[in-house]
């Protein structure tokens, strides 16, 4: 099984004074804790800075969106070979808030995967229903197609450098966490549907994290479902005590 990964999405959260302190105490506090991956991922501004907080420990940062164009007339955006640049090598796409909140279609997110690898990044590519959806029976339709079509044209060895995000929107921001049993139902079947698109070795490979109010009361649990293979915390992240503790309970 992957090695599991806990990553911090800090959202438009943080000064940079704040985000270099912050990234400080997970530095100083994960140590050498080895079989987890750790990545911070700080508002664009504080990239730089964060990644220089961090240099030569196991923890690794990473930017929360992309353009897909590698230059050009994109006012505001930010591209794969400026994130390499400041230190990034991780990077989230798709997430809710970018697909809900600005309208990003999944072929933007496809076309961001496919230049996220390109560029040398490692993309965590988000998927999940709203409520209504959940409610209406929907939530598989709606997560094969969003993996069909934000994978489309990606072939196995571009599979092997993406990790799977599974954040369910009516969890996120509102406290609300899908029960430890609701979240490995939908992990069982996104490795399915991994498993349909590119065979059974590289779906049992590939990392499926959990996305949704994790924190470190539920951390434990949801870690110990079979096909749950680390979460990306968003709130929990900004308080580096708490973070830390549901990094302990990856490790």
């Amino acid at each position: 099984m992957p090695t599991s990964m806990v990553a911090g999405n800090w959202k438009m959260n943080t000064t940079l004074a704040q985000a270099v302190e912050l990234a400080a105490g997970v530095r100083d506090g994960a140590g050498s804790l080895a079989g987890v991956d750790i990545v911070l991922c700080p508002p664009h501004i504080s990239l730089q800075a964060v990644a220089e907080a961090v240099r030569g420990s196991a923890v690794k940062v990473g930017a929360q969106n992309m353009h897909f164009e590698t230059t050009g007339a994109f006012t505001g955006e930010i591209s794969s070979a400026m994130l390499k640049e400041v230190g990034c090598t991780y990077v989230i796409l798709g997430h809710s808030e970018r697909r809900h909140l600005f309208g990003e279609a999944e072929t933007m997110i496809n076309k961001k995967v496919h230049a996220a690898i390109s560029g040398g990044l490692l993309p965590i590519l988000c998927v999940g229903e709203l409520l209504g959806q959940r409610e209406a029976g929907e939530t598989e339709a709606v997560i094969e197609r969003q993996l069909q079509e934000g994978l489309s044209q990606v072939g196995v060895e571009k599979m092997a450098a993406v990790t799977i995000a599974y954040e369910p929107c009516w969890a996120i921001g509102t406290g609300k966490t899908a029960a430890p049993q609701q979240a490995q139902e939908v992990h069982a079947f996104i490795r399915k549907t991994l498993e349909g698109l590119y065979g059974r070795s590289l779906a049992q490979e590939s990392r499926i994290q959990y996305g949704g109010s994790a924190n470190p009361g539920n951390a434990a649990e949801l870690l110990e479902q079979p096909d749950v293979d680390g979460l990306l915390v968003g709130g929990a992240s900004l308080k580096g005590k708490d973070f830390l503790a549901i990094v302990d309970a990856a490790g």
